[in-house]
């Protein structure tokens, strides 16, 4: 679970990355993430530059929305849905968590501290945590 503080962070740090072009940031994220992970390009289908801007508005949107993640719930739970279809399994997340963490050291530069690495980590954990246990990625009806 985020604190406040942390999550007063992740806003402030995103907004400094919201200044940046979204087709270079997604750009960055996933040359990293193919890099490290070859076999997860099969994966996309649709020009990246789409996928570019669909990671960031992703991203700014549960950002946006830290305050109140239990209302995020359903949304989460339709994006958990959306990527058991493409074929993500759950042992990706870590690996996509990886490079989106080296992506916002990279690109906050000296604003990437370590209360800022801690915030982040554990944003992107409860987030993915989320979408795995979702009924929704396992295939069971939701309650």
């Amino acid at each position: 679970m985020m604190t406040g503080e942390q999550i007063q962070l992740v806003k402030k740090t995103w907004r400094l990355l919201r200044e940046v072009d979204p087709v270079l940031l997604g750009d960055v994220f996933y040359s990293r993430l193919f890099l490290d992970n070859p076999a997860l390009q099969l994966l996309f289908k649709s020009p990246m530059e789409e996928q570019y801007k669909k990671l960031i508005d992703t991203i700014s949107v549960v950002v946006a929305r830290l305050d109140s993640l239990t209302e995020l719930l359903p949304e989460v739970q339709d994006l958990a849905r959306r990527h058991v279809q493409y074929g993500v399994k759950p042992e990706h997340y870590a690996l996509v968590g990886n490079a989106l963490l080296w992506t916002l050291e990279k690109g906050l530069g000296r604003d990437w501290t370590p209360a800022a690495a801690d915030a982040w980590r554990i944003c992107y954990q409860t987030l993915a945590h989320t979408m795995i246990s979702s009924p929704a990625a396992i295939g069971s009806p939701a309650v």
